[in-house]
């Protein structure tokens, strides 16, 4: 009755209970089991005694405990066999029945727990990397869910996979109604003009198709409500193609009515102050002129340096009017057929003298390869010639301002379609963390002096 029991509370702790904590109290109980029934055999009659069955159950159970069980059950075989041929006489019948009720029990429990065991350690592996994957999804979910900016998933067919609390206030959806929608459902885009945008447009389809990063920043957005909304969106890839992409979007409306509301002031002041100056400039002018005007050297000298500052002057404010102008669409364009290289080398020119000053060499590269293959390339264009003439003055007045020392090389290169121009110094250079803002108005890099 005891070992009975004793046999019953090790198989409830071992399958029942944790498996670390239970698994020596469960082998130690099954150690006293086995001594007690093979005791009770040997005394009984060995191989013969009516207990014997009880003996396979001991050998059949012994693989649960792995190793230790069946080579603990092994030696005591083999003590057993030892004993009945020092004492008795050791007959073929005697080695028949203790393959009989010991060693075929035992290797039939060693296939059927393996199996147990392998699913066991399968099983607590398997929860293991579950309550991983649950702690990081979790993580994963709490900071999505903090982000400011709208969050959407979609899968490779365009359909929502998860929508976080932002988006859902910027769009005025419900997450439970948003869900399993496509996206253009959920996600309306129209363009400057107020029409439906095409998957041509469209930066999210773009990103479903070419698998890479999309960003836009000149849509609408039309809300459940049908609010509109002037939005920055991002649509990015997760992983290989057909994954699906994530979009990151964000209210923009209030930015871009600032900066309309900079570009008006900067456009209404601008034009109000190019009249005092012009007339500055004017009388400067005819303070200049010997039929309008006598004053002596040294203060012609003066007059002089005031007029210049006065042409500077207005031609700061132009440029302050020409970036409003090209910002809302009434900047004009008379493009004609120009000659790059031409155009170009007079710019070159102009620049000469200032180069000079500094000591620094105004390199036309064009020009070298003329005189040494005795043809100079031409590169025909049509574009405005007085706005492409300004991008190469600021490039160039640029390169000598920044470069203390060396060289300027100015190059053209093209094939019959793209013409390049490039404008290459020895000097400064610009940080790569600045490179984003090259397009940025009025930004500056710090410590430019450096």
């Amino acid at each position: 009755i005891a070992a009975g029991i004793s046999i019953v509370v090790a198989g409830v702790l071992y399958f029942v209970g944790p498996k670390e904590p239970a698994f020596w109290p469960s082998f130690v109980v099954y150690a006293i089991f086995a001594l007690m029934v093979g005791f009770l055999t040997y005394q009984t009659g060995g191989v013969f005694s009516p207990f014997v069955a009880m003996w396979m159950l001991v050998s059949l159970f012994a693989s649960v405990f792995g190793v230790i069980g069946w080579v603990l059950l092994l030696i005591a075989n083999a003590a057993y066999t030892a004993t009945v041929y020092l004492l008795y006489e050791l007959t073929a019948t005697s080695v028949a029945m203790v393959i009989f009720i010991s060693i075929i029990p035992l290797v039939a429990g060693i296939f059927a727990w393996r199996g147990k065991q392998e699913s066991t350690t399968q099983g607590v592996e398997a929860k293991r990397l579950v309550n991983q994957i649950s702690e990081v999804t979790s993580k994963a979910e709490v900071i999505i869910n903090a982000i400011g900016d709208g969050v959407i998933a979609v899968d490779s067919q365009g359909v929502i996979q998860l929508i976080n609390p932002a988006a859902q206030q910027i769009l005025g959806w419900g997450r439970q109604d948003a869900l399993q929608l496509n996206y253009k459902s959920v996600l309306k885009l129209i363009d400057e003009e107020n029409n439906e945008i095409t998957d041509g447009q469209s930066p999210v389809a773009q990103a479903l198709n070419t698998n890479q990063q999309i960003r836009s920043s000149s849509l609408t957005l039309v809300t459940n409500s049908n609010n509109k909304l002037q939005v920055s969106l991002v649509a990015s890839p997760i992983g290989d193609a057909g994954a699906g992409i994530i979009i990151v979007f964000r209210d923009i409306s209030k930015e871009k009515a600032e900066e309309r509301e900079q570009a008006e002031f900067i456009s209404t002041a601008a034009h109000e102050m190019r009249t005092p100056v012009a007339s500055i400039e004017g009388y400067l002018g005819l303070a200049l002129n010997p039929n309008t005007a006598t004053v002596d050297e040294k203060a012609r000298e003066f007059i002089m340096k005031a007029h210049e500052s006065a042409q500077h002057l207005g031609r700061l404010f132009q440029d302050l009017l020409d970036i409003s102008k090209s910002e809302d669409g009434r900047m004009t364009s008379l493009p004609k057929v120009v000659d790059m290289t031409k155009l170009a080398e007079s710019v070159v020119q102009n620049f000469i003298p200032k180069a000079g000053e500094k000591g620094l060499r105004l390199v036309y590269a064009p020009t070298l390869h003329a005189s040494r293959q005795n043809l100079a390339p031409v590169y025909l264009v049509h574009l405005d010639n007085d706005h492409v003439r300004e991008v190469l003055d600021n490039l160039i007045e640029n390169a000598i301002k920044y470069t203390p020392k060396g060289s300027i090389t100015i190059d053209v290169n093209g094939d019959n379609e793209w013409v390049a121009v490039s404008v290459k110094d020895t000097g400064l250079g610009i940080p790569a963390e600045d490179l984003p803002h090259l397009f940025q108005k009025f930004y500056r890099v710090d410590k430019m002096d450096r």
